[in-house]
C-alpha cells in the first residue's frame, strides 16, 4: 500500500488547482487521473471572467494558449434572438488544452500525476484503484467531477436529472467572439468557438426526455429548435460524448474527516451560466488552502463555507435554468433579456468570485 499526505482523485481543473496550489506551498500530492493523456469532456468550454482570473493568478494565461475571447451573449428560443454584451470578456478554450496545460503546471511544481489510471472504490482516505493498488492518503480530494466514486457517491437521490453532451461542428462565420445558447424544454445547448477554430456544441437535457433514446431525443430538439437545427445542417453529428445524472444545483454541505469534494462534487451550478470552471478553480484552491492551513477540522470547515459561498451563484443559476427550460417562463426570459442592465446583472450574480 503507498501513502501519500495528499491524494486527488481526478486531474481536471478541480483536482488540478489543488494539486497546484499544494505543490507550489511544498506538498507532494498525488493525482490519479483515469485519461492516458489529452481528452474532450462534455463540459466546461466556455470561461468567464471570473475563470479567466483565477487561471492567470495560477500561472496560466489562456490567450496564450489560444482561446478565443467573447464579448457578446446570443440567447435563441425558436425563431426568437436577442443578443446582449456579456459584462466583461470570457474566452472560449477546449477542455482538452485546459487541462492538459494546468496538470502538466502541476507536475512542473512537484506533484505526481498518475495517468491512465482508474479509481474504483474509496473506504475513508484509503483509495482502490482498478488493478487492485491501494492508496492511503492524509488527505484525500474528490475531483471525479460528475461521475460519483463507489463508497463516496453524492447523497442526490430524489432530485431531477439532467444528461449533458459534446460535440464539436464547423464554426458559423457569425459565430466569432459570441456565446449563444438555444433554450428549448427541458434544457439548453451552447455554441462557441474554441481554440482549434471549430465549434464546441454542449447541450443539457432532462434525463426523462431521453427516455426513447439519444436519437430520437435529438430529432425533438431539432424540431423545437429549428435555428439550432440550421447550425447542424439538419443533421445532428454523429459522435458526442456523454454524462448522465447530472444533479443541476447539488452542494456538499458536510463531508467526512480529511475529505475534501472539489469541483461539481462540491457544487453543481446550471451550465447555462457558464461558471463551472470557476467554481472548479475556486473550490480546488480553496480546499488545498484548508489543508495546508487547517488542523484536524480543516475538510468540514471548508466544505461548510464553500457550500454558503457558492450558495448565491448556484440558487440564481437555478432560478434561470427554470426559466429557461419551461415555455411560459422562457417568454418572460427572453423579453428580460433585451434589457442589458438585467441580463449584465444575471451574469454578475453568477459568478463564484
Amino acid at each position: 500500500m503507498r501513502r501519500a499526505a495528499a491524494l486527488i482523485v481526478g486531474g481536471g481543473p478541480a483536482g488540478a488547482s489543488a494539486a497546484l496550489t499544494l505543490a507550489r506551498a511544498g506538498a507532494m500530492p498525488v493525482v490519479i487521473d483515469r485519461a492516458p493523456g489529452e481528452r474532450d469532456v462534455v463540459c466546461g468550454g466556455f470561461l468567464g471572467w471570473d475563470a479567466l482570473a483565477q487561471l492567470r493568478r495560477l500561472g496560466l494565461d489562456p490567450l496564450a494558449l489560444g482561446a478565443r475571447p467573447i464579448h457578446r451573449l446570443r440567447l435563441v428560443a425558436g425563431t426568437r434572438v436577442v443578443e446582449t454584451a456579456l459584462p466583461e470578456t470570457a474566452a472560449g478554450l477546449s477542455r482538452r488544452r485546459l487541462d492538459a496545460t494546468l496538470l502538466r503546471l502541476a507536475e512542473e511544481a512537484g506533484a505526481a500525476v498518475l495517468r491512465g489510471r482508474t479509481a474504483r472504490a474509496v473506504e475513508e482516505r484509503s483509495v482502490r484503484l482498478e488493478d487492485g493498488e491501494t492508496l492511503d492518503a492524509d488527505a484525500l480530494f474528490i475531483a471525479t467531477g460528475k461521475h460519483e466514486l463507489r463508497g463516496a457517491a453524492r447523497p442526490i437521490e430524489g432530485r431531477a436529472l439532467s444528461v449533458g453532451l459534446r460535440a464539436a461542428i464547423p464554426a458559423p462565420p457569425d459565430l466569432a467572439g459570441t456565446i449563444e445558447l438555444h433554450l428549448y424544454d427541458g434544457g439548453y445547448a451552447g455554441l462557441l468557438v474554441q481554440e482549434d477554430g471549430a465549434a464546441n456544441l454542449c447541450l443539457s437535457v432532462a434525463q426523462a426526455r431521453m427516455a426513447d433514446g439519444r436519437e430520437a431525443c435529438l430529432a425533438a430538439l431539432m424540431r423545437e429548435a429549428p435555428l439550432l437545427a440550421e447550425r447542424l445542417g439538419g443533421v445532428p453529428p454523429n459522435e458526442w460524448e456523454a454524462i448522465a445524472g447530472v444533479p443541476y444545483g447539488w452542494r456538499a454541505k458536510a463531508t467526512e474527516a480529511g475529505v475534501y469534494r472539489v469541483g461539481d462534487q462540491a457544487a453543481v451550478i446550471a451550465s447555462l451560466a457558464g461558471d463551472g470552471i470557476a467554481v472548479a478553480l475556486a473550490s480546488g484552491a480553496a480546499a488545498a488552502q484548508a489543508c495546508l492551513h487547517g488542523d484536524g477540522t480543516g475538510a468540514r470547515l471548508y466544505q461548510r463555507d464553500f457550500a454558503r459561498r457558492a450558495a448565491r451563484p448556484v440558487r440564481v443559476a437555478e432560478a434561470l435554468r427554470h426559466m429557461a427550460e419551461h415555455r411560459g417562463e422562457r417568454r418572460l426570459m427572453m423579453g428580460l433579456a433585451k434589457m442589458s442592465g438585467l441580463a449584465r446583472l444575471a451574469a454578475r450574480l453568477t459568478r463564484i468570485s
